[in-house]
């Protein structure tokens, strides 16, 4: 009996929005860290202004290298689809192939 081509998905890459999305919260989390530590600067006395102003500096230029750095390139697990399909006879369904990993 021929076996039906399983087909492998392991290789998909995120979509176009869904990267730009993350991107997108990436930068609007450290803009709002940024306009806290602002805050602060103004609040707080001696050397924490300093070091929250420091902060409030560089936090723009760390988010828009963040925001613009590429597609995140993280390792997927492996995984295949295999159809499944009913036996003559017994109309129970048999799985051909390797069992799926969950």
């Amino acid at each position: 009996m021929d076996e039906p081509p399983t087909f492998s998905i392991s290789q998909a890459r995120e979509s176009l929005d869904d990267e730009m999305h993350h991107r997108m919260k990436r930068y609007l989390i450290s803009m709002s860290v940024r306009t806290v530590c602002f805050i602060l600067a103004v609040v707080l006395h001696g050397w924490l202004r300093w070091t929250m102003a420091a902060a409030a500096i560089v936090l723009p230029y760390v988010a828009v290298v963040m925001a613009n750095a590429g597609p995140r390139r993280g390792v997927r697990a492996a995984s295949a689809y295999s159809p499944e399909v009913k036996a003559i006879g017994g109309g129970a369904v048999h799985r051909i192939g390797p069992e799926p990993h969950e």
